[in-house]
């Protein structure tokens, strides 16, 4: 119990959603989408999205490894940012 309770002492305090919090996140997805262009090997294998131009041609299953990676950078900027008191 005393584990737990030192746990919920080093958690930082997340901010609320705003506009401004939304536009980071997007931002970042979009950077991942980016990165996932770049850097996956086979982007259009698989099964494909409606618009594919929209995405970079990136498949279905590429497209969500690169959006996973854009909520985890997402996540980790809205932290950083709002710990140094930017957002």
């Amino acid at each position: 119990m005393l584990t737990f309770s030192l746990f919920l002492a080093i958690v930082p305090d997340t901010p609320a959603w705003s506009p401004k919090i939304a536009i980071v996140m997007i931002l970042c997805n979009v950077l991942a989408i980016a990165i996932g262009r770049l850097t996956i090997q086979q982007p259009s294998v698989g099964p494909q999205l409606p618009s594919p131009a929209l995405f970079g041609g990136l498949s279905l299953g590429a497209l969500i490894g690169s959006t996973a990676l854009g909520h985890i950078i997402g996540t980790g900027v809205i932290l950083g940012l709002t710990n140094l008191g930017a957002l």
